[in-house]
């Protein structure tokens, strides 16, 4: 009965103690850490320290693309232009999806692209009407603001009152950019024989990040929604200077243009050039398997065209 109550009083003496240590001495109000957005903030480029032990130059000043070999008109023997769909949450392809919030030395593809309209650098060309064409014939360029409305959420109208005058008034809080959001890009690409090297090549036209919205009352609760269109071979400049992560060595960074160069991403195709306005599979073709079938099939008849194509 002693020792009981001996642990009893010894439990009341030091249970004070033990909260003041887990609050960390602190009695009053508790301390909130916040995340700054670097889409508002505008670093100082000239003060800033660095972030390794040595400054990494590499990527950033590298001269230019990797050229491609000249072809020409008459050389070409067969092409075709496919589009392909990047999905974004595969494994393989997350280092074009990330980071999804602002990062120093770090961007995502969309981020990298979207930068670069901003700045003018390239030109944004509008996705009208949807996944199919003219908006991916690069027909409409786009403005900044128009560019900018895509990639972001809705703008909201609140009221605010003057705590001096007591006045109400109306402002307008801009939307966030949603990187998160942006799940899949789709790639239209061309593929040809040249005849004169017997070699089956790829060129990339263009790129379209696309959006995923939450939608009420619909048969799918997400809606794919392209954002922009951007001319390939003009970005290729952009994303030569632009370091993609790799989760394997900090110290042997790559660029996008040589990611995409090089096919180091998985994707699948989801239209050709045909004579229904070019039409996608998914337009003839319902259900998932039959979609990848259809998207299979595209692929092995241009593997095949190859083989037939080669001259020995």
């Amino acid at each position: 009965m002693q020792i009981r109550l001996f642990l009893s009083v010894l439990s009341f003496l030091l249970f004070p103690v033990l909260l003041y240590a887990q609050n960390g001495g602190n009695t009053g109000a508790q301390v909130k850490m916040e995340v700054t957005n670097m889409d508002t903030v505008t670093p100082d480029t000239l003060n800033m320290p660095p972030l390794g032990f040595y400054e990494r130059t590499t990527i950033p000043e590298k001269i230019r693309p990797v050229p491609y070999t000249y072809v020409r008109e008459a050389d070409v023997l067969w092409s075709k232009i496919i589009w392909r769909m990047i999905d974004l949450r595969q494994k393989i392809n997350l280092p074009l999806y990330y980071p999804t919030v602002r990062m120093r030395d770090r961007k995502s593809l969309t981020q990298a692209l979207y930068d670069a309209i901003m700045n003018k650098e390239i030109y944004a060309y509008d996705p009208l009407p949807g996944l199919t064409s003219p908006g991916d014939e690069f027909v409409k360029r786009m403005t900044l603001k128009e560019v900018r409305d895509n990639m972001s959420t809705a703008s909201e109208e609140l009221e605010q009152t003057d705590m001096n005058t007591g006045q109400v008034r109306k402002i307008v809080v801009q939307g966030e950019l949603r990187w998160k959001d942006v799940k899949q890009i789709i790639v239209k690409e061309e593929w040809f024989f040249d005849s004169k090297r017997s070699v089956l090549e790829v060129r990339v036209l263009g790129l379209c990040p696309v959006v995923e919205e939450f939608q009420f009352g619909t048969q799918s609760d997400f809606k794919r929604v392209p954002t922009f269109w951007v001319y390939y071979p003009e970005a290729r400049s952009v994303l030569t200077h632009t370091a993609v992560y790799n989760n394997r060595n900090d110290a042997q960074a790559t660029s996008f243009d040589d990611l995409i160069f090089k096919r180091r991403f998985d994707s699948y195709i989801i239209r050709e050039t045909n004579e229904y306005n070019n039409r996608t599979i998914s337009d003839y073709k319902k259900g998932g398997i039959p979609n990848m079938l259809e998207s299979e099939r595209i692929h092995y008849d241009i593997f095949n065209t190859e083989h037939d194509l080669w001259e020995f």
